[in-house]
Formats: structure tokens, sequence, C-alpha cells
């Protein structure tokens, strides 16, 4: 199959794309796009940054240590905790929650995976005006907290690290979006890996040439499959953590004196021309480069696919508008944009092998679970909320249909109840989105309600937790924080 792709494909559509002035790779006297981002991840202050840029960096961080805490024993990362202790190894950096000191990519990768449980951290990074999928933070920032225990940095320095990688995962994300490039691939995985090994060149103090290296070597572990999605396994969220352990060892290497691809993005067989459909517009990659930070956008109030939102945004508002009994209910009709009702969350909701994927991929259970719980939180996501009989029900009166207004992720949920009356909702642009934002005061509900849930961290700690990520730039080190995020 793959060798068939390639003969296919043309030779200019293999071409680097290329400006006579900045993009000739064998000329040290130019630099190519790529050394331009490179510039500004080696480069970069704290001073350089606007604090509108690091006040939502403060959020997501937050946001993610909260999702990370209530996510710490969900189903699957007890079994794969465990089998990480026994790999042994180097005690360098600690998996968070559990307060056990592993390999500093393992401890990367099993805080990624925590983080990723509920499917609940931030989302969708803006760059240039478009949003395009991504689960950045989830990855990049338990690449920094693992590699600060190895260095024991400053918040600033953290800080600095952090938004270099998200907006260069940003950056490169944004070039191999749309919907002509969805070929199957997990494009979560491969994004974060670049903002993430941006990140560890940067803590570990790599120079120019060994953080080229370092992203240059990232095309032996770019993979991922949609698959793993659709068949609603365990391995879903898998991709975030492997790309966390990877970016790791890619830059531990470069540092020890291997050399990569010279350019991993836009050489002939570089990420855009093998991993996505090419690159059409090259110089947004570095469109206000060192002005803009770009970052995931949108902060999720619902444990789940985003897709889902907007449906449950519109069962949220009918629970609270009417008296609604579920055995009062005659049909429900969900509607959906076209490519949404082709995906696999508007199939009809089956309990597979991994029950909490199931739901989570699902606009039905979303829908059922509001209307039978009015409520979407963690606890809807449990194996026994899932198998509850009366989910099934509710979901044997649904159909689905496409929606002819609104945006990509817009939904309607209309209902017809047995005494003929006729109610519905309709959400254009689902909250969370930096269009309809969570208020500061929503997203500190949010990450209570997660530690709450976690079950796991003292109230204390969490208290603490928040003081020093507002404060994140004042401290002196990031092991201080690292401490807070552990049982006793």
């Amino acid at each position: 199959m793959q060798g068939k792709a390639v003969a296919n494909r043309t030779k200019s559509q293999w071409q680097t794309p290329k400006n006579e002035e900045t993009m000739n790779m064998n000329d040290p006297g130019n630099t190519t796009f790529l050394d331009q981002l490179i510039t500004n991840v080696v480069q970069t202050r704290f001073e350089d940054i606007e604090k509108g840029t690091i006040k939502h960096a403060k959020n997501r961080i937050l946001d993610t240590l909260g999702c990370l805490i209530g996510g710490a024993n969900d189903a699957g990362n007890s079994q794969l905790y465990d089998l990480i202790r026994t790999w042994g190894g180097r005690q360098e950096a600690t998996i968070l929650v559990h307060g056990v000191k592993v390999p500093a990519h393992n401890a990367a990768m099993m805080n990624a995976i925590m983080a990723r449980s509920f499917d609940f951290e931030p989302v969708s990074p803006y760059v240039d005006g478009v949003s395009v999928p991504g689960h950045i933070t989830g990855t990049t920032l338990m690449v920094a907290l693992a590699l600060s225990e190895i260095q024991d940095i400053t918040g600033k320095e953290f800080l600095t690290a952090l938004l270099v990688g998200d907006d260069l995962s940003a950056r490169v994300s944004i070039l191999g979006s749309g919907p002509s490039t969805f070929s199957g691939r997990d494009r979560v995985g491969p994004i974060n890996l670049f903002g993430s090994t941006a990140i560890a060149g940067r803590i570990l103090k790599l120079d120019s040439i060994q953080l080229r290296n370092a992203l240059g070597l990232l095309l032996a572990y770019l993979g991922g499959s949609h698959q793993l999605i659709y068949d609603t396994t365990t391995a879903y969220k898998l991709s975030q953590g492997t790309s966390a352990r990877d970016s790791i060892i890619s830059a531990q290497m470069a540092r020890a004196g291997w050399t990569g691809a010279k350019d991993a993005l836009f050489s002939d067989f570089g990420y855009y021309n093998v991993f996505s459909a090419g690159v059409r517009d090259p110089e947004i990659v570095t469109k206000n480069l060192g002005q803009e930070y770009y970052s995931d956008s949108t902060f999720k109030p619902y444990p789940c696919c985003r897709l889902n939102h907007s449906a449950i945004d519109c069962a949220l508002a009918l629970v609270q508008k009417y008296e609604i009994q579920i055995n009062d209910i005659d049909e429900i009709i969900i509607q959906v944009a076209p490519p949404v009702l082709e995906d696999i969350l508007s199939k009809p909701f089956e309990i597979g092998d991994f029950p909490h994927a199931s739901a989570i991929f699902s606009i039905q259970y979303n829908v059922a679970n509001v209307l039978l719980r009015k409520s979407s939180v963690p606890k809807d996501f449990t194996e026994e909320a899932i198998r509850d009989p009366k989910i099934m029900i509710l979901v044997g009166k649904m159909k689905m249909t496409a929606l002819t207004e609104g945006e990509a992720e817009s939904a309607r949920v209309s209902i017809r109840l047995r005494d003929g009356q006729n109610i519905s909702e309709f959400t254009e642009i689902a909250r969370g989105d930096p269009r309809r934002p969570l208020s500061e005061d929503e997203l500190l509900t949010k990450y209570w309600n997660n530690v709450e849930f976690g079950g796991m961290l003292k109230r204390e700690n969490a208290e603490k937790i928040i003081e020093m990520i507002e404060n994140l730039e004042k401290l002196d080190s990031i092991l201080d924080l690292i401490q807070l995020i552990k049982t006793d």
C-alpha cells in the first residue's frame, strides 16, 4: 500500500516548497522556515511574551493538572502504572499523583496518558484565525514537568519552554490540517512530538544544531491511527503518552551526538509530504513568530470528545427548561453537521471491550446521559454508569440526521414527548470555545470536581497548587510545584 502511494505521487508533490531567498538548504547564508522556528525556541525570553499569553498558559496548566488528577485511576491506567514500575531504571521524574519516580521519559508518558484519560484537557489551537484539531497541552506540559526534575528550572523558564513548544506544535498543525489531509492517521501524537521535543531541547539546553537533529529524529517515531479510536480501545490515549516519551528520548539522543533529518518538516520525505497532503501556504508557519505564541484555545466543560459538546449543551438546556421524565420521551432526534454524521461519534452506541472509550466517543451516549442524569461529569463515564440499562432504552429512541445550519460542530436536539409536545434546542458554538469561553470560576469548579473525583490528593495540596500556578513566574524551582501533585 505504501509503495503504491509513493509511486502515484508526482515529483512536484514531493518537492519542498522553496523561496529562493530563504529556503536553500545548501546555502549556510540562508535560513529555512525550520531554522526560524528553532531560533524562536532557543532564543525566546520570558519577557518577550505578553501577559495575556502567560495568563492563558497558567489556566491551561491548572486545567490539565486537574484532568490528570481526576484521570489518575481511570480504566487501564493502573495496569500501565504497574508495568512501568517493573521496567525499573533511574529514578529521575515523578509519576504524578502516585509519587513514584521512574526514568523521565516513562514518567512523561504515564502522566500524559493520565491527563488524556477523560478526554477533558484543553484542545484546538487557533493559528492565524483558524481552529485546528489538537490536544497539545496534555503532552507538552508533562514533558516540561518531567524534565524540570532533572534540570531544576525556575517558573519563568518553565513557562517559556512550555510556550515555545506549544507554539511550535500549533504552527506545525495548521499546515497539515483540513479535510483533504485526513487519511486515518492520528494527528494528535505526531503534532505533539514537535512541540514536546522543542520543550525537551530547551530545558536540556540543546543548541540549534542539536535541536534540529532532535526534531529530525522524530521521523523515526511518527505514526498513530484513528482505528484505535474507531474501535474504542484503551489505546485511544496512547499516542499522547508515546509522544511525550519519544520527544525526551530524541532530545537526549541528539545531545549525545545522534543526527537526524536536516528538515523534519519540509524536506521531500518530511512530515508534510509523508504524513499529510503537503503544504499549501508555508509562510503561515512563521507568521508573527516571536510575537504571538499559539496554544490550545478551548477549555472543555464536559469529559468527552469535543464533537459531543454542542449536543450536550442542547440536552442540558432541555432538561433545565423542561421537567423531562425519560419514560415520557417518545423520540429523540439529534442533528449534527454532515461530516460529524459520518464519524464514529454518530454511530449507534454500543459498549465495546473498553466501555469508557465507547462512551466518550458517542454522541448518543452523551445525550442519553444528560437526559438521564442531568449532568456530564467524570462519574457519568464510569463503567457502572455506562452500563445502566436506562441508557440503552434512551439510545433506542434516538435518530441521527444531518444538520443544515450552523458550523461544523453545531448541533440540534429535538424531543417528541408522548403527549405530543415537541421541544428542541440548537447550539451553534459549544461552551468552552474562545467565542463562548468558560469563566475563571467555571475553570476552578472543573478543577475541584476533578480533584474530588480523583480522590487521591489532599485538599490542602490542591489549594496550594492553585496558588503556586497563579504565581508561577515567581517560583525559584518547579520542584516545589511537583511536590504538591502527589499523595503522601
